[in-house]
């Protein structure tokens, strides 16, 4: 049990933190189907600031974490602005726009990696080599029968992922700021009645989604693969964009849903484990949150409620 639990809030938590960077996206009323894009841009910034310190200063990759959650949220921010600008500035479709930057992403950061380690390091490869960042337990609270594995193996980022997750909602709920992005994506005509420039408030929002998604991407490599390279991100962004919706656009209901995710892909492994299956099944089982993804469409989606600007481009001569 676990292990479920240590490896479900592992999963769960880079999932929660880009949901979050969705949700602040979306509740300013523009779609962001790029988070997939943004995650992997980002962590290919962060992996490679790291990478480049590491040997042109001799430092040691796993002491770098930290510098590489700074760089990985910068590259995800800067690259979000692409999605802002064609959304915001040139008025292109939210949809289209999102789906392209994933393409992009994932070619762009493939060859990138290729060529660096070809070029620079002289190295036939696609990956950057990371390593797993180093785990703490805190002593007496991990003691505590089932919810005792909330504190033991402890990766670093999520105590950060925490933090960030508790001050974003902070900002969204307890502060004009938030009151004004939740309003741009309800009605925004009003705020601009307000003197409030809503593309401003809307461009920000998406650099914000840009950069909590770079902050999950290189969680991700630090953890579950060890690595970072284009292909090792595959579905954790519309994951994410799954659990925002069944969460409702709401920050704790979205916690719930990656939670989700998180337990039913930990839970699977470790039945192919017990049942001592082959090693195929272990492939199989990354199904589960997608399959879970499915029921939960079925069931759900008759009562979320999106922004009801969401998608829509705004034109401050209309009424």
């Amino acid at each position: 049990m676990d292990t479920i639990i240590i490896d479900g809030l592992s999963f769960a938590l880079p999932l929660f933190i880009m949901a979050i960077g969705g949700i602040y996206s979306e509740k300013s009323g523009i779609t962001n189907l790029a988070i997939e894009g943004l995650q992997g841009f980002g962590a290919f910034i962060g992996a490679l600031a790291v990478v480049l310190i590491s040997n042109f200063a001799g430092m040691d990759l796993e002491s770098l974490f930290y510098a590489a959650i700074i760089f990985a949220m910068i590259g995800g921010m800067l690259f979000s602005t692409l999605h802002a600008l064609l959304c915001i500035k040139f008025k292109a479709n939210q949809v289209i726009s999102g789906v392209v930057i994933n393409i992009l992403s994932a070619a762009l950061t493939s060859f990138l990696t290729s060529q660096i380690n070809s070029n620079v390091f002289k190295a036939a490869s696609d990956k950057f080599q990371l390593g797993v960042s180093k785990r703490f337990t805190i002593g007496g609270l991990s003691d505590i029968p089932v919810f005792g594995a909330l504190f033991k193996d402890i990766y670093p980022f999520e105590i950060v992922i925490i933090i960030i997750a508790f001050f974003a909602w902070y900002v969204l709920y307890k502060t004009k700021y938030g009151l004004r992005l939740r309003a741009c994506g309800d009605n925004p005509h009003s705020v601009d009645a307000a003197g409030i420039e809503v593309s401003r408030i809307r461009f920000v929002a998406v650099m914000v989604s840009g950069a909590l998604s770079g902050l999950g991407g290189m969680c991700f490599a630090y953890s579950i693969s060890a690595n970072f390279s284009s292909n090792i991100y595959m579905g954790y962004g519309y994951l994410a964009i799954a659990a925002l919706i069944f969460g409702n656009w709401k920050i704790l209901p979205a916690l719930g849903a990656c939670l989700l995710f998180g337990f039913a892909k930990s839970g699977g492994y470790r039945i192919v484990q017990l049942m001592k299956l082959p090693s195929a099944y272990s492939d199989l089982i990354m199904i589960l949150p997608y399959v879970l993804t499915l029921l939960l469409l079925i069931f759900f989606s008759k009562t979320n409620r999106a922004p009801r600007a969401l998608g829509e481009i705004y034109d401050k001569g209309k009424r």
